[in-house]
């Protein structure tokens, strides 16, 4: 190893102590000496803390369809895409429910999980394959509606955001009452399975 090649490792191993060695790299680095990339071993760096997407908000909507998420809500990273969902609910109509990736994968997994025999499997992947959607959150924290589910949602000039914890709704306001009205009569059965 030449003088320089002393230098330059000597140099690298003193200034980055949390970069480790990991093989050859390439002619950039042909002095004569066995060559040596760095790569930070990220000790020390926080990790992403998982989003929980609970309490309710109120929003309104703008001309264009778009809706404010919470700050806590939104992806940690930027250029994250959110899938929204137009989603049923019986004897309500629908809302838009809205998936990290994390929950999509989660949902095409139980869906792939499902008999091939079973005819609801089909059904399932073309209602939500044609009735959903990938969005981005932009600069200022909105998500933009696509207006065919915007209609059959009733989202017009206000939404209301509820957290299901590891997704969450937008929903119509009023539709959401009823549902909520329903959500209360059901509560003490619900409850009885935590405890």
């Amino acid at each position: 190893m030449n003088k320089l090649g002393i230098s330059l490792q000597k140099s690298f191993t003193k200034k980055l102590t949390k970069w480790g060695k990991v093989g050859k790299n390439g002619s950039l680095w042909g002095i004569g000496y066995k060559p040596y990339s760095l790569v930070n071993k990220m000790t020390g760096v926080k990790m992403n803390e998982p989003t929980y997407y609970n309490s309710r908000f109120r929003h309104g909507v703008d001309e264009k369809r778009r809706v404010q998420i919470p700050a806590k809500w939104r992806p940690q990273k930027a250029g994250v895409e959110l899938t929204v969902i137009l989603w049923p609910r019986e004897g309500v109509g629908y809302c838009i429910r809205v998936l990290p990736p994390a929950q999509m994968a989660r949902l095409m997994q139980s869906i792939d999980d499902m008999a091939n025999s079973d005819p609801k499997k089909v059904v399932l992947k073309r209602i939500i394959g044609s009735d959903s959607a990938q969005v981005s959150v932009d600069k200022v924290g909105r998500i933009c509606v696509p207006e065919e589910m915007a209609q059959k949602a009733g989202i017009q000039q206000e939404a209301v955001l509820v957290g299901l914890l590891d997704r969450f709704e937008v929903w119509n306001p009023e539709r959401y009452e009823k549902v909520q009205a329903a959500d209360v009569a059901m509560a003490p059965d619900a409850f009885k399975m935590m405890e």
